[in-house]
């Protein structure tokens, strides 16, 4: 059984979206490459059709694990947030007490995580480490590169 994956509105969206594109536009193009290279001959010894067959059985992997995913998402509404604490949907502001820089995160579900964006994933290592934490508190996070201190500066939805 899958886990429950928490997730925006927009997100269900981008994924509900992602998943009719493999249905409608990806699976027939499949189809397509695969009775086209069946035309070509001999079929042992055409790597056209083994590449497509493979590309097929890739694309069905993705369309049943976005299905799976999808039957166990539950939605998270920004109204009922609690900003007296760090939790998921919460954009935090922290100081970094190593380097004294500021950063504000948006903590979100794996699946919505994109740094470029400033959304992080609250299984990340800063997320957990996050998780909970009130104005003034400091947290120390083990990451990769060492132990990092911070400090909630603010919590926001």
């Amino acid at each position: 059984m899958s886990e429950i994956t928490y997730l925006t509105k927009e997100a269900l969206q981008n994924l509900k979206a992602e998943l009719q594109k493999m249905k409608s536009v990806d699976r027939p193009a499949a189809s397509r490459a695969i009775a086209e290279a069946r035309e070509k001959g001999d079929l042992r010894e055409n790597a056209e059709y083994d590449a497509a067959k493979e590309s097929q059985g890739l694309l069905e992997a993705k369309i049943q694990r976005l299905e799976s995913d999808l039957a166990n998402v539950r939605i998270l509404d920004e109204g009922n947030i609690d900003t007296s604490k760090v939790s998921i949907l919460t954009k935090v502001t922290v100081t970094n007490l190593n380097n004294k820089k500021q950063a504000t995160y948006h903590l979100v579900s794996e699946k919505e995580a994109d740094l470029k964006l400033g959304k992080i994933s609250v299984s990340s290592p800063i997320g957990r480490g996050l998780l909970g934490k009130q104005i003034g508190e400091v947290t120390e996070v083990d990451v990769p590169a060492g132990k990092l201190k911070f400090k909630v500066e603010n919590i926001t939805v």
